[in-house]
């Protein structure tokens, strides 16, 4: 049977933007993470001024990339890595999301699972699915936690990989990424752990899955959130050995390449970390003003463990109705839960200036 494409979800919105367009001073728009915030200005210099942009870049990513983000991960976390075996460069991080499977499955055809969140980033499944494998949910408690043990063996039998993605999108939800990793060890399954929202957790301190141990696990970091970047499309993935070298060695004969002033501009925003402290506070100050337009809405919210999201509860398949409430009353655009693989959901995303925000004042009832 042929592949059946599925809508692009965010597309599945623009009804309710035209309903809430009809608000004086137009649409509040928190449906999308999409950063509205200044990147770092030496990193947009570098882009400018780097002097890269004739030859080819490398696939691997340049020595000075790679240093820059050695550097950072010594400097967040605490953890020694070689940029000669454990770090490669990606276009940005939902294309290695998506392409990796594909890649894997290449070197172990004989595995056709993957196994990701049940509730999370569509891109986990989707990207098993163009890579011809089984997309297959893990459970999730009411704290975010992947319920692992409940797997079956034939499914565990079959695995490819398994995603993690902590802090979590939607949930917000902070996970035990030692943990995960050990299962991971015990079942020979390569953990592949998004930590784009690493930096941005709150009351806690930043962790990646390779912390302890890099056998059979992969970090994936992006400068999207981090550096208000994601237009320039840079990241980089780091761990195990061997997988790096497979995935680093099969991008190069697929082309897959960082143009070389990104690279530049990536390595200036890894140098620097103060950027990225103003950039949480900012986060904090609209998470709690959202909180309170929501209390003023007897919509009960909470604040995230980590990620800049409010994952709210809506009435039992309820996603949708509560979308089509905020465009019409506040005329806001918020996610549906059913994105990320709940019905009774909404994700709202804290990325509009406060100015902007102060729209929806004048908008609540009473």
């Amino acid at each position: 049977m042929s592949f059946e494409l599925p809508p692009y979800p965010y597309d599945l919105l623009d009804p309710y933007r035209r309903i809430a367009a009809q608000h004086s001073g137009g649409v509040v728009d928190l449906s999308v993470g999409t950063p509205c915030d200044p990147p770092p200005i030496q990193a947009v210099h570098a882009l400018a001024e780097s002097d890269s942009e004739r030859g080819y870049p490398s696939s691997v990513g340049s020595e000075e990339f790679r240093e820059s983000c050695r550097k950072w991960v010594k400097r967040r976390f605490d953890v020694d890595l070689k940029i000669e075996n454990n770090i490669a460069a990606c276009i940005g991080t939902k294309e290695f999301v998506v392409s990796t499977p594909h890649f894997l499955r290449l070197r172990n055809p004989e595995k056709d699972t993957v196994l990701y969140p049940e509730v999370s980033y569509p891109s986990y499944a989707m990207g098993a699915e163009l890579s011809g494998c089984r997309a297959v949910p893990v459970r999730i408690d009411d704290d975010g936690q992947l319920l692992l043990q409940e797997l079956e063996q034939s499914d565990i039998n079959r695995a490819l990989m398994l995603w993690v993605n902590y802090p979590s999108n939607p949930t917000g939800a902070v996970g035990d990424l030692e943990s995960i990793a050990n299962w991971g060890r015990s079942h020979s399954i390569p953990v592949f752990s998004d930590e784009c929202y690493a930096e941005f957790v709150w009351g806690q301190t930043p962790q990646t899955i390779l912390s302890k141990d890099l056998s059979g696990v992969v970090a994936v970091h992006s400068l999207s959130k981090r550096s208000n970047l994601a237009g320039v499309r840079a990241g980089f993935y780091a761990g195990d050995e061997d997988l790096v070298f497979w995935l680093k060695e099969i991008r190069k004969h697929s082309g897959k390449m960082i143009p070389g002033p990104v690279q530049a501009a990536a390595s200036a925003a890894y140098s620097d970390d103060q950027h990225v402290e103003e950039q949480k506070q900012r986060y904090r100050e609209r998470l709690d003003f959202l909180r309170s337009c929501f209390d003023s809405l007897n919509i009960k919210t909470e604040f995230p463990q980590g990620a800049f999201y409010l994952w709210v509860e809506s009435e039992p398949d309820g996603s949708w109705d509560l979308v089509d409430r905020l465009a019409s009353e506040i005329g806001v655009i918020v996610a549906p839960g059913t994105f990320f693989g709940s019905p009774n959901h909404i994700r709202v995303a804290a990325v509009q200036t406060l100015e902007t925000l102060e729209l929806i004042t004048n908008r609540l009832p009473g």
